[in-house]
C-alpha cells in the first residue's frame, strides 16, 4: 500500500542532487540523520529543520522559484518517507564495508552514527526528557561511534586489515542492535504519531 506521494528518486539521483546544491553532508549521513529524526523525541522537529541542518548555518541553498522549492522538498521527503518505512519495519542497517581503505570507512561510520543518527535523534535539542534506558542507549551509540575513530587510527597506523575489518563488523552489529532497541522500545509504540510534515 502506498502511504506517500513522495517516491524516493534513488541513490544515484540523490547524490547528484546533493552535489548540485553543494551539500557537504554525504548521502549515507543524510539517510541516518533522517532515520534518527524519525525516532526523535523532539516533537517540534520538522523535516525542513533537518534538511536545513545538512548545510552549515546560513548556507542552505536559496531556492529561486516555488517549483524549484516544491521539487527540492519532494525529493528530500521521498528519502525521508523511505527512512520512515525502514524505521517502522525496524530495519535500519549499515551498508557492509569492504577491506579497501578501512580508515576511510571508519571515518564514514563515525559520521553515519554520530553526525547522522545521534544528531538526528536529538533534533537540535538535548533537554528532551526520555526514559533512562533510551538515554543510556543513545550514549552507547556515541561510544560506539568513538570506537570507529579508534579503529580508523589503528588502520592508518598499519594495523592488520583483517583484524580491523573484523572489529569493524562487530561494532556495526552492536550499533544496529542499539538502534533496533531504541526503535522497538521507544519508537514503534508511537510510530504513527511520528509522521511529520515538511513545513
Amino acid at each position: 500500500m502506498i502511504e506517500t506521494q513522495n517516491q524516493y528518486i534513488g541513490d544515484d539521483k540523490m547524490i547528484k542532487m546533493l552535489e548540485y546544491y553543494a551539500c557537504p553532508t554525504p548521502l549515507e549521513v543524510v539517510r541516518m540523520r533522517f532515520a534518527g529524526a524519525v525516532c526523535s523525541p523532539n516533537m517540534d522537529l520538522r523535516p525542513s529543520d533537518v534538511i536545513s541542518s545538512l548545510w552549515p548555518s546560513g548556507q542552505s541553498p536559496r531556492l529561486q522559484t516555488k517549483e524549484e522549492a516544491d521539487l527540492f522538498f519532494k525529493y528530500f521527503m521521498g528519502l525521508w518517507d523511505e527512512m520512515f518505512a525502514s524505521v517502522k519495519a525496524n530495519k535500519i542497517h549499515l551498508e557492509k564495508v569492504s577491506d579497501k581503505d578501512v580508515a576511510a570507512y571508519c571515518e564514514r561510520r563515525y559520521a553515519e552514527v554520530e553526525q547522522g543518527y545521534v544528531e538526528g535523534f536529538w533534533g537540535g535539542r538535548t533537554d528532551v526528557k526520555i526514559p533512562q534506558m533510551i538515554a543510556d542507549m543513545i550514549d552507547s551509540l556515541s561510544n560506539l561511534a568513538d570506537m570507529y575513530i579508534v579503529l580508523g587510527k589503528k588502520a592508518a597506523a598499519g594495523a592488520k586489515t583483517s583484524e580491523v575489518v573484523q572489529a569493524l563488523h562487530y561494532i556495526d552489529i552492536m550499533t544496529e542492535k542499539a538502534i533496533a532497541f531504541i526503535i522497538e522500545k521507544s519508537v514503534l509504540p508511537r510510530i504513527e504519531s511520528l509522521r511529520r510534515e515538511v513545513c
